[in-house]
């Protein structure tokens, strides 16, 4: 039953006439001017009117008329804009039929209509602004390509806005789907209705519940709906084309007596079929002359003599500002006495004492340097757990600062990378707080790298360096002595830290505890294994050199090993690398390339729940994975 309703509806539609293009003499347009009203009258199909046999009553008080074709007459402007469905659903011939029947309106329509075109897809283009033009217009129609997705109601809206608000405007929709966008189609009807546009559906190839959609929306804009297939289309823009032409302009003097703002407008138009033909008659209640109110009152429009800042002044405020905070931190660092020694103090004696030497205080940046690191030094003081950190990380990736100059260097990195964030991101303050995180982990994460660098050197160097321990314990050298030949002879990271060695020896460190503490450093079991083969050999005897051969034949069969579980693993870790990373990767291009496809996955509650089912199986996978492909050795 509902099937054949729709159906009926639809047939109705069709046969019933429309108020938009020459329906049984309707009127589609009043404009009330300084000389009278000047009324747009639609023809039916087959009429021929008498334009010398015209009357007009106005609340039915009659007055005198003219008449003459729209198009000769040019005096209202007459506003047609094509909403073209470009959507993937149009492909093939689809496509080729909308592009010719769009060619036949932009040809058959009178050349004083302006034609505007508006194509909707994934996106909606204002492609043509309304113009006479007919060259351009058919070099926009012949240029329309196809992409995702039909945003129906948002088409319709920038159709309704492109027609503008002056004369007869009137919209053709032509659409082969149902909408995908998030527009409410109350939204759409609501405003179709304030506009007053005349609005005519082309329905190609439609659904049922697709067609009682857009027969609503024909009647929000008090035309009709027209159910085409591809053969029929290029005729039904014809048909719309030819109603345009069949308009009459009506101008007619409000009479005398008639003081309201709005009445009962009838036009009679005579036919030239004899007096059994009946005339053709068009009736509308309408606005017949503008209301006197007093205008409005405008704000008074002030001149702006001032000077009007440009944009890069944005950027020099900046920075600007991020200097002013740079030199506010190192106002704020506490300068306390610093002793001079007795070179400093001699500068000072000679540079005061010598004829022309400058005098008068200066700014010493050395000492202000040191200002700043005692700064740091104490806050460090206060926090043990920081400074332990801070000086593991510099210990483990051989770096020569000290901690409080590594805080010093962390905050300037901080300040500085927010800094660009803002410059950057013009403003933005989501892309300065991601620089501000950014400056924060960057200079830990780099720490990291250098540290796991010198270990993975350390522990390859380790068989050579024991090697050469043993080489020179059997030459008759003392354990410290094969340790100066290591600095002496050893590569870098080995040679440094048994220098450290034999200094911390040399100031009464025990030779294990110092060789312990590179274990520490290092966090290297295999060294720890050395430490605690010289400590036994130590307490026991026996012989160190082929004690140190045979733990560096282990650590190379071991080292054998490993790179041979790598190679065999490798596959399987490249394997979850791609599999792990390729869904949010693929996701992020999306987001950035095919943004309105994929952003009702973060705006939808059920999309939402896709993301985090799919984060929650991914995780379990990737944990899977690692477990598989990791071979302790």
């Amino acid at each position: 039953m509902r099937r054949l309703v729709l159906s009926l509806v639809a047939v109705l539609a069709v046969l019933v006439p429309s108020a938009a293009f020459g329906a049984d003499g309707s009127i589609t347009h009043v404009e009330p001017t300084a000389d009278g009203l000047q009324v747009l009258v639609a023809v039916p199909e087959g009429a021929e009117v008498d334009l010398d046999a015209v009357t007009v009553t106005v609340d039915g008080v009659e007055t005198t008329a003219t008449a003459a074709p729209a198009e000769a007459a040019a005096a209202v402007r007459r506003t047609a804009v094509l909403a073209i469905d470009t959507s993937n659903s149009m492909r093939g011939d689809r496509f080729g039929s909308a592009k010719a029947a769009a060619l036949t309106f932009i040809r058959t329509a009178p050349t004083d209509v302006e034609i505007g075109i508006v194509s909707f897809a994934g996106t909606v283009d204002e492609v043509l602004a309304p113009t006479t033009d007919r060259d351009a217009a058919r070099e926009v129609v012949r240029s329309l390509t196809l992409s995702r997705q039909t945003l129906l109601h948002d088409g319709v809206l920038a159709a309704v806005d492109l027609a503008g608000e002056d004369g007869q405007r009137s919209l053709l929709v032509l659409s082969d789907g149902a909408d995908t966008s998030d527009t409410p189609f109350e939204d759409v009807t609501a405003a179709v209705e304030d506009s007053g546009v005349i609005l005519d559906v082309v329905a190609l190839d439609q659904g049922e519940a697709a067609l009682a959609a857009l027969q609503d929306l024909a009647t929000a804009g008090s035309g009709r709906l027209v159910e085409s297939s591809r053969t029929a289309l290029e005729e039904a823009f014809s048909q719309e084309a030819d109603a345009l032409a069949r308009q009459v302009l009506v101008t007619a003097p409000v009479p005398s007596g008639v003081t309201a703002s709005e009445a009962t407008v009838e036009v009679t138009l005579g036919t030239q079929g004899g007096s059994g033909v009946e005339p053709v008659v068009a009736e509308a209640f309408t606005t017949v002359q503008a209301a006197t109110a007093a205008p409005a009152s405008t704000p008074p429009v002030v001149e702006q003599d001032g000077w009007v800042p440009s944009s890069w002044v944005m950027y020099a405020g900046v920075g600007t500002l991020g200097l002013g905070l740079v030199a506010l931190v190192v106002l704020l660092v506490p300068r306390g006495p610093k002793p001079l020694t007795a070179e400093e103090r001699l500068s000072r004696y000679t540079e005061a004492t010598t004829p022309g030497s400058p005098g008068g205080p200066r700014v010493d940046a050395d000492q202000a340097l040191a200002s700043a690191k005692d700064a740091a030094a104490g806050v460090l003081r206060r926090n043990k757990s920081l400074d332990a950190r801070i000086t593991h990380r510099l210990e483990g990736a051989g770096s020569e600062l000290k901690s409080s100059e590594w805080l010093l260097v962390h905050a300037a990195i901080f300040v500085v990378a927010g800094l660009v964030g803002l410059l950057l991101g013009r403003g933005n303050l989501v892309l300065g707080l991601l620089f501000l995180a950014l400056g924060g982990l960057g200079p830990w994460v780099y720490l990291g790298i250098r540290t796991s660098r010198r270990r993975k050197a350390f522990n390859s160097l380790l068989p050579d360096t024991l090697q050469l321990m043993s080489g020179s314990l059997a030459a008759g050298l003392s354990l410290a002595q094969s340790v100066d030949t290591i600095v002496r002879e050893g590569a870098d990271p080995v040679s440094t830290e048994f220098k450290r060695v034999l200094v911390e020896t040399r100031l009464g460190v025990p030779l294990e505890d110092a060789l312990e503490g590179v274990a520490e450093r290092f966090e290297s079991k295999d060294f720890e294994w050395v430490v605690m083969a010289i400590k036994i050999q130590r307490q026991v005897g026996g012989n160190l050199a082929e004690l140190l051969d045979t733990v560096a034949a282990t650590m190379r069969e071991r080292e054998y090993l490993r790179r041979q579980v790598a190679a065999l693993a490798a596959e399987g870790k490249l394997s979850a690398w791609v599999l792990g990373c390729l869904p949010p990767l693929f996701m992020l291009y999306l987001f950035f390339s095919q943004r309105d496809y994929v952003i009702v996955m973060f705006t939808e509650p059920l999309g939402i729940l896709m993301l985090v089912g799919a984060a929650v199986i991914l995780s379990v996978g990737v944990f899977w994975m690692s477990k598989l492909v990791k071979v302790e050795v």
